[in-house]
């Protein structure tokens, strides 16, 4: 889950967007903010799961509507564990970070000259997104989350071109013929994101460059601003006292 903006106010008054993806189904869900704040966002992830059920974990950076005490808060009411990012390593969310570039690539083709529409755009873009097989599971998000194919303007033009209703079956069947599908199709989804898994840590580990720090060793720290986070300064040296993660190490 993460937060794209400010962007330019649209012509309803939404300046940001609470991007969602689910990490099995790669289903994403982006929401248009007027304010990027606590409560809106706790409210929209509350309407979210109400349509998709509640997560057992929702992976966040550090930023401070996420670190509220509403957030905290509402997890603890659901059930949901907080799992966060490094404060300098974010791409630990990957696939948020990927879907967000996505997006916003479509937005620049698909707005007005003014882009004061965005907002009335997300919907559009989404089942677009949405429709799409995935290489990292081999199938749609809308797949995924429903059990079934969507039905998309190609399905319309090939409905009217052969003019063929679409059979009709009982609630039972229906069901029953769902759960066959998500058994046959959550193996081989399993197998696409561990390929994909390990084509990334390959690709990231061949231009990667680890460093590494020991008990003793002197660093420095970039501590961004609360205002704006290209406003950061160095400050230190401090020592390391243990490491506590991967990317990650306790100071003093």
């Amino acid at each position: 889950m993460d937060i794209v903006g400010p962007l330019p106010k649209s012509a309803r008054g939404h300046q940001y967007i609470l991007v969602i993806v689910d990490y099995a189904t790669r289903y994403p869900e982006a929401i248009p903010l007027r304010k990027a704040n606590a409560k809106q966002i706790a409210k929209e992830l509350f309407l979210f799961s109400s349509r998709v059920g509640i997560p057992k974990e929702i992976l966040t950076d550090q930023g401070t509507p996420f670190m509220s005490k509403v957030i905290r808060d509402l997890c603890v009411f659901l059930q949901v564990k907080q799992v966060r990012t490094s404060v300098y390593h974010p791409q630990t969310d990957g696939l948020v970070e990927r879907f967000n570039k996505t997006l916003k690539a479509m937005l620049r083709k698909a707005i007005d000259k003014d882009g004061r529409n965005w907002d009335q755009l997300l919907p559009y873009l989404l089942f677009a997104v949405r429709e799409v097989p995935q290489s990292s599971t081999g199938f749609s998000p809308f797949d995924l989350l429903y059990s079934h194919r969507p039905r998309g303007l190609l399905d319309i033009a090939k409905e009217a071109w052969e003019e063929q209703p679409c059979p009709h079956r009982t609630m039972i069947e229906h069901v029953s013929a769902m759960r066959d599908r998500m058994a046959a199709v959550i193996p081989i989804v399993k197998e696409h994101m561990e390929k994909a898994q390990r084509d990334q840590s390959a690709a990231y580990n061949r231009g990667a460059q680890p460093r590494e720090f020991q008990p003793g060793d002197r660093v420095l720290v970039l501590v961004p601003t609360v205002e704006c986070k290209f406003l950061a300064t160095w400050q230190g040296p401090f020592e390391v006292i243990e490491k506590v993660g991967e990317v990650n190490y306790k100071i003093r």
